[in-house]
């Protein structure tokens, strides 16, 4: 009567052994990707983080910001920032403050054209777009939103409206 013959034990174990290994690698490829990622993350959102932190308090010294809703990045032939949110006596106001911090102009926000506001005219103006975005800043000494849409071609039109009247100040098509 013949016996079979068993694999060996130590095949096995270097089979085990491998699989272990590349997992193992693979988890710390991973890892390596997520933390590289989130550091990436970090250091490129870190302008816009301290802009925001900067905005709010000049617009606690100077317009009594109690509690900022929004912040805006705006930037078209200067750069502004710009808050809305209550001041100490519970009013809703919008501030929008120059890159260089001077002249701070604290609007009513009640006299004007909130986010929300300014997306719906521009959606109702232009069925065709998608609505993306909308930042408040100045443009040629006047408050507005400017309301980025996305064409069905993939690019984008830039909408500025003004703060009070929501009539369209300027428009860039097809950028």
């Amino acid at each position: 009567m013949k016996i079979k013959e068993r694999r060996p034990l130590k095949k096995k174990q270097t089979k085990e052994k491998t699989v272990n290994r590349v997992l193992l690698g693979l988890i710390v490829f991973l890892l390596a990707v997520i933390v590289i990622s989130s550091i990436f993350y970090l250091r490129s959102s870190r302008p816009a983080v301290q802009a925001k932190k900067e905005a709010v308090e000049i617009a606690k010294k100077y317009a009594n910001l109690e509690e900022a809703d929004h912040f805006y990045w705006f930037t078209r032939k200067k750069t502004y920032f710009s808050l809305t949110g209550t001041n100490d006596k519970g009013k809703e106001i919008a501030v929008i403050i120059p890159k260089s911090g001077e002249k701070v102009k604290v609007l009513d926000q009640t006299k004007g054209l909130t986010e929300n506001e300014a997306k719906q005219t521009i959606a109702a103006a232009h069925p065709e777009i998608q609505i993306e975005k909308a930042a408040l800043g100045m443009y040629d000494d006047q408050p507005v939103w400017e309301v980025v849409g996305k064409e069905t071609n993939g690019k984008l039109n830039y909408y500025l409206i003004g703060f009070e009247s929501g009539d369209e100040v300027k428009t860039i098509k097809g950028i």
